[in-house]
């Protein structure tokens, strides 16, 4: 399939930390298959674009006259030969109407899937979600919104968990740890504060964000990068370093946000590729349970702990137990939540074959599991 994958990315006009995670797994698949990648570019254009789209589309009720009556924007795409697959990924669902840079996409793709990274029941706007009514299959990094798109859709939509690239987390062999704890993220003032104390008085190390939070509740800690494989390299090299690294399940901060609907965050599957031990709330759910279901793979931690200097010093007291921990969260990262294992569930529902560099790199995190 060299060459025959297309790729389309938002790296270029979309640029917060959290969009990342998108943008390495657009290089895991690109790794291994050899996709070819179009960039959107020119913001200001697809947006002005998106709206007029909009303004028709909710007129007059037709995606037909919507899509006939928008200006194309000014970097738009036409695709001059065939490709087998067409998988673009989106953090969210307002990213969808970049769709429109391609316009003759699905004339010149034998299969189609998407994946979205984060999509909840109760922010879908249905006029672009209408626009993955072409694809083969919707693929979502979280449960809650799965049937509503499916409905709104028309298309075949499953839940396909979230991961990480191994090969970049995993630690080598006896890695060093200087830092005692990781923390970042949404957190707990509460267990911060403990940590800055509980920090000062024994003088290790625990790394923390200092960037300011933010949105209208002050309930996040995001910013923009320069370079998302730099920054993904970056993180894996802190966490590579960390004993300890606080996981907790999504929007842990904002439980009228997040009632009724648990979902699992990133941070598990960075936490278990690099070979920390997570400290944290994992997510209630048979879907947790099932992802990590060997011992230790979260140690409970109530968000709020001002007590987290006694818990860590009960920890630090069995390494033993420490090092079992690191050994075997690293060794199922690589057996079950490398990109490649994502990739695999989408060839497989689209009846793909799997590359060579797909076989190549599933022998690589069988070493890594091997070795840990």
């Amino acid at each position: 399939m060299q060459d025959r994958v297309l790729l389309l990315s938002e790296r270029r006009i979309s640029d917060l930390v959290a969009y990342c995670l998108a943008y390495e797994f657009e290089d895991t698949v690109a790794a291994v298959t050899g996709a070819e990648r179009i960039d959107v570019t020119d913001l200001s254009s697809l947006e002005f674009s998106r709206r007029a789209y909009k303004l028709v589309r909710m007129a007059s009720g037709s995606p037909e006259l919507a899509r006939r009556f928008a200006p194309a924007s000014r970097n738009t795409v036409s695709l001059e030969r065939d490709y087998e697959l067409f998988f673009p990924m989106f953090s969210h669902a307002f990213e969808l109407y970049s769709l429109a840079t391609i316009p003759n996409w699905r004339q010149r793709c034998r299969k189609a899937a998407c994946f979205i990274t984060e999509v909840w029941s109760d922010n879908l706007p249905e006029y672009l979600l209408e626009l993955l009514s072409g694809f083969d299959h919707i693929f979502l990094g979280l449960r809650d919104s799965v049937d509503d798109v499916a409905r709104i859709t028309g298309r075949p939509c499953s839940y396909l968990p979230l991961a990480v690239d191994v090969l970049r987390f995993a630690p080598a062999a006896d890695q060093p740890r200087p830092i005692e704890l990781c923390n970042i993220g949404r957190r707990s003032a509460v267990t911060h504060q403990a940590l800055l104390e509980d920090a000062e008085r024994r003088s290790t190390f625990y790394y923390y964000d200092t960037v300011a939070a933010s949105g209208f509740d002050l309930k996040q800690r995001t910013f923009r990068v320069d370079n998302p494989r730099e920054h993904r390299l970056m993180l894996a090299t802190l966490l590579k370093n960390s004993r300890y690294f606080i996981a907790n399940r999504s929007h842990v901060n904002d439980p009228a946000f997040a009632a009724g609907r648990d979902e699992i965050s990133a941070r598990f599957y960075e936490g278990a590729a690099a070979g920390t031990v997570m400290l944290g709330e994992a997510p209630r759910t048979d879907e947790f349970r099932r992802q990590f279901d060997w011992p230790d793979a979260v140690i409970e931690l109530p968000f709020d702990s001002p007590d987290i200097g006694r818990i860590l010093a009960e920890l630090n007291v069995d390494p033993a137990r420490l090092r079992a921990v690191m050994r075997e969260n690293l060794r199922q990262a690589a057996l079950r939540h490398d990109w490649l294992h994502r990739i695999q569930v989408v060839f497989d529902v689209l009846g793909l074959a799997p590359t060579e560099q797909m076989q190549a790199r599933a022998l690589r995190l069988g070493q890594i599991a091997s070795r840990a």
